[in-house]
């Protein structure tokens, strides 16, 4: 049996979770809603997280646009998908929501710009 207390992100109370694993079977307590034990059990068994970084852009009022996963990714294809992110760059103008590469790293997640740029 394992246990590992965690901060809960699934809400703005930041709950204290205490999550025992044992087998296959996944116990949260500490939380103060169904949120807090869905995160609580995911991120002991299949944690995730949303990518955020900066991609180069070509004749832009800026050389750089933030952008993020348009979901979370699995924590273990991080690296993969920060090496996609590295290797583009786009021209100006790109717009809020605008798909700036597809299935990242093979995970079915696009990138997404989250800064308008003009030309």
């Amino acid at each position: 049996m394992e246990e590992r207390n965690l901060t809960c992100i699934g809400c703005p109370l930041g709950c204290a979770l205490k999550v025992t694993i044992d087998g296959d079977n996944v116990t949260v307590t500490g939380n103060t809603c169904k949120r807090g034990a869905d995160y609580g059990a995911n991120e002991v068994t299949h944690p995730t997280r949303i990518v955020t970084s900066t991609v180069c852009v070509k004749n832009g009022t800026i050389p750089m646009v933030s952008v993020k996963t348009a979901q979370d990714i699995p924590k273990e294809k991080i690296m993969d998908v920060m090496d996609c992110i590295n290797r583009i760059t786009v021209e100006a103008p790109v717009h809020i929501g605008d798909v700036l590469l597809s299935d990242a790293a093979a995970t079915g997640v696009d990138i997404v710009a989250t800064k308008n740029v003009e030309a």
